[in-house]
């Protein structure tokens, strides 16, 4: 807990000063009205003796008070905005180690509540997230073709071993191989809308090696064309029509399962990770902390969540099926408007049951043509 609010004095005196700060650090509620808020909310400043304090919002439900309409406790557009800022603060120089300490004072809150927050939201913790943008930078270093040394340098990796020590787990193969961007591979693809917006699936002879939601047809067969840059790529939507087909009928709550074949290069503890994410049942979740106890490492919370972020293969990989424990929708590579739909759907479809017969012709068929294709 954060030493500055651990008695109700410390708490008080931040609900008089409306200190942003204390800010999901605590909540207070005033029994005169029955509404419990934010200590920055701007309502009126309440009597003392009608104030009563909770660490969570589900203790103050639970003591019988109602969210305050004004400052949304139970709501996350402040937190999200904390969030962004602290994500550009990151983003501005890849290669900069920030500490907590640096991160919470640019964005004017307290350490402990940022690292709360930014794990709620985001997933994982600001210095997951700075790995993961080195391993970023690094990517975008490669596949420019610069050297491994070189790119190591500029992504913020102070030295080779260090580079081997870590990176490995971000990449899904050492950098040389990653380097090649698909040199010597033929990669199908195409692109189609959805419920969800623009869909690119894209397979190699193996199997599917990408699903990808965004915004934009093009700007997915973009960033597909840059981080394969010296694949062969063939758009040939006759061939990826099944997957597509597949993905269709599941987003109209017509088929439960993906029967997919799989061409992802990835560390045996993220195969893990995805092994169990596929495991979970449609219409059900499960929290980060659940799938590390499903595989015996409980511990394993936060590489659990950086497996589930570097899924790149949507919905037959089901990392939309996992939230944060208090039930919070947290991060999602494709979006947490997508997130939301997607498990909205699976609840009220989990009764339907998919037609067996006809994902069967369809499995048949995306097997035979991928042997043909081999």
């Amino acid at each position: 807990m954060d030493t500055a609010y651990q008695t109700d004095a410390q708490r008080w005196d931040a609900v008089v000063a409306r200190d942003a700060r204390a800010d999901g650090a605590f909540f207070y509620a005033v029994a005169t009205t029955g509404v419990f808020c934010r200590p920055s909310c701007a309502s009126r400043l309440p009597r003392r003796e009608n104030v009563a304090f909770f660490g969570t919002v589900d203790a103050a439900r639970a003591g019988g008070f109602r969210p305050c309409k004004r400052c949304r406790p139970d709501g996350l557009p402040r937190e999200l905005a904390i969030v962004e800022r602290a994500c550009a603060a990151l983003d501005a120089d890849p290669q900069a180690r920030v500490t907590l300490a640096q991160l919470s004072e640019a964005v004017h809150v307290s350490p402990f509540h940022l690292q709360r927050l930014f794990k709620r939201v985001v997933g994982v913790s600001p210095r997951e997230y700075q790995a993961a943008r080195r391993g970023a930078a690094l990517r975008e270093a490669l596949q420019r073709g610069d050297d491994v040394t070189r790119a190591a340098l500029d992504a913020g990796f102070n030295s080779p071993s260090r580079l081997y020590g870590s990176v490995a787990g971000e990449l899904g193969m050492p950098p040389s191989t990653y380097r090649k961007k698909g040199d010597g591979l033929r990669v199908y693809y195409a692109s189609a809308r959805t419920a969800l917006g623009p869909v690119l699936v894209a397979a190699t002879a193996k199997g599917i090696c990408r699903i990808a939601f965004g915004d934009d047809e093009a700007e997915l067969q973009q960033a597909l064309r840059h981080a394969l840059a010296n694949a062969e790529l063939v758009e040939d939507r006759a061939r990826i029509a099944p997957f597509i087909e597949q993905i269709d009928a599941y987003l109209r709550g017509q088929r439960e399962t993906f029967d997919l074949p799989l061409d992802v290069s990835t560390t045996a503890f993220r195969q893990r990770v995805w092994d169990a994410l596929r495991r979970i049942p449609y219409g059900e979740t499960r929290s980060y902390t659940q799938v590390a106890e499903s595989l015996g490492v409980a511990h394993a919370v936060r590489a659990v969540a950086s497996a589930c972020a570097s899924n790149e293969i949507a919905l037959a990989i089901p990392c939309h099926r996992v939230l944060q424990k208090g039930g919070s929708l947290a991060g999602y590579r494709w979006g947490l408007s997508r997130k939301a739909a997607l498990l909205d759907a699976e609840a009220r479809h989990a009764a339907v049951a998919p037609a067996a017969s006809a994902e069967a012709d369809t499995i048949e068929y995306v097997r035979r043509d991928l042997d043909d294709a081999a």
